[in-house]
């Protein structure tokens, strides 16, 4: 399909842009050497979509190992990819700054949303897939499991969009302003694709 071609190139695009960036994550957007501070929304930011992107690569490479459709395999290896590069320079990110990976507040706090997300059945953030959901997708083959990834994928894309404009609207350090800016992009473009992809396989998105 030359949609995901497309973007499985555009994703290889914003790992290599990434790569960059991480050298100077330790910069503001002037070079001054600002350091955010733990309950800042770039640290929140860092911390909370590391944990978002894990379960993407988690769910992607479910899928891979219950179906043989080259298409749905393509973009859950794009994906993977991606989110663990990005998860990598996340993570980094906080050990250059010398802040924790982990916060006593519950996620989403430096969105002011802190009150939103359950974390019932291990969905802590929007758009997380549940562990019953989790559990399910390992156990579908073929187009049933192609289906529901490229479902519980779409819904987990929306939710990191919506975080990620977040740090776009309120972090301060210009590299991760920029990554998230690129998150935002890539996943909107997957969402296209990834409708296209269900329209094939006579679904949709489930909201």
């Amino acid at each position: 399909m030359r949609s995901v071609l497309i973007a499985g190139s555009a994703v290889a695009v914003l790992v290599a842009a990434g790569a960059i960036t991480y050298a100077v994550a330790g910069e503001d957007g002037d070079g001054a050497g600002a350091v955010p501070s733990a309950g800042s929304a770039d640290a929140g930011f860092a911390r909370d979509m590391a944990v978002h992107h894990q379960q993407a690569v988690e769910m992607s490479y479910i899928v891979r190992d219950r179906t043989k459709d080259a298409d749905v395999r393509r973009l859950a290896y794009d994906i993977a990819q991606t989110q663990a590069n990005q998860r990598g320079m996340l993570l980094g990110w906080l050990d250059l700054w010398g802040l924790p990976k982990v916060s006593a507040d519950p996620p989403m706090t430096w969105m002011g949303m802190g009150d939103m997300a359950s974390g019932k059945d291990g969905s802590l953030m929007p758009g997380m897939a549940t562990n019953t959901e989790l559990k399910k997708l390992g156990t579908l083959n073929g187009k049933q499991a192609e289906i529901f990834y490229l479902q519980l994928m779409t819904d987990h894309h929306k939710g990191g969009i919506h975080m990620a404009e977040g740090c776009v609207a309120k972090c301060t350090v210009g590299v991760e302003k920029s990554l998230a800016q690129g998150m935002v992009d890539a996943q909107q473009s997957e969402l296209t694709t990834m409708a296209q992809m269900l329209k094939e396989r006579g679904a949709e998105p489930r909201d």
